[in-house]
């Protein structure tokens, strides 16, 4: 197998660019790292979603930094080639642009290459001040799980006309204000797909549509070993022969690419 180069933010817009579609994956150890970048994901995220998945927590919220820190520099070991962001977790960038700051150093300095954030309106403030000192940020909008209990629980985002117009605002305000890539988490397809042609940036679904710029899974559901329901988005890869997590992997990235996965009538709202 030929040596990836190392991807690169420039890679990663032109991607978006080009229409060629973004396979992210979460990742929280090194021999994770080493297998997801074998498979040829071209981005993966530290996500506080460990929290739910490695801790057992029932959310993300107690997740700390020091832990993001930890988990951010084992998948930096393994890694070769992906792409890295690391989640600023809950109460490590809220207070101020500064706080926000020293959060986002802590996690470049442990190997990540970009910092994801949560939210929009009084975010916007917090991305500039970070992009203009060197460190790239992907914002996430739609359902938020550091904040869930305000939206009421695990629903989408964006249905009603009002939100819809909330989120494009927001959207285009955490553009302008230097964020060079966004997630959208439980939002409709047909909204996710406009965001995604009119924003200039590559948009990453979640339960999102077909229609983003890429897709993300949390690892341990698409490799269908977390507890419990799994969300309708997530497709189970293990099924239909995979005869490793390896090959699992490799089929994600391959159906994300070929725009397989998401179906939108399987998987998104």
């Amino acid at each position: 197998m030929t040596e990836r180069k190392p991807m690169s933010l420039q890679r990663l817009l032109d991607m978006h660019a080009s229409g060629d579609k973004i396979a992210m994956l979460t990742c929280y150890d090194a021999a994770f790292a080493s297998l997801l970048d074998e498979a040829g994901v071209d981005v993966m995220l530290v996500g506080d979603s460990l929290g739910n998945v490695l801790q057992g927590q029932t959310s993300t919220v107690p997740v700390s930094l020091d832990e993001m820190v930890y988990h951010t520099r084992c998948v930096a070991r393994g890694r070769k080639s992906a792409w890295i962001i690391g989640d600023l977790p809950f109460d490590s960038y809220q207070a101020s642009p500064q706080e926000a700051w020293k959060s986002a150093a802590a996690l470049f300095k442990a190997g990540a290459h970009m910092v994801k954030l949560e939210g929009g309106g009084w975010t916007a403030p917090v991305v500039r001040y970070l992009t203009e000192r060197g460190i790239p940020v992907c914002a996430h909008l739609g359902l938020t799980p550091q904040t869930v209990t305000m939206l009421g629980g695990y629903k989408v985002q964006g249905r009603e006309d009002a939100a819809a117009a909330l989120m494009k605002r927001q959207a285009q305000e955490l553009v302008e204000a230097g964020a060079q890539m966004l997630v959208l988490e439980m939002v409709p397809s047909a909204l996710a797909a406009e965001l995604t042609q009119t924003l200039g940036i590559p948009v990453i679904g979640i339960g999102a549509g077909v229609g983003c710029s890429g897709q993300v899974l949390v690892l341990h559901d698409m490799l269908d070993v977390t507890p419990g329901r799994r969300p309708r988005f997530v497709k189970n890869f293990m099924q239909g022969g995979a005869g490793s997590v390896q090959e699992a992997v490799r089929r994600y990235v391959g159906e994300v690419k070929a725009q397989t996965f998401p179906q939108d009538e399987l998987h998104g709202y």
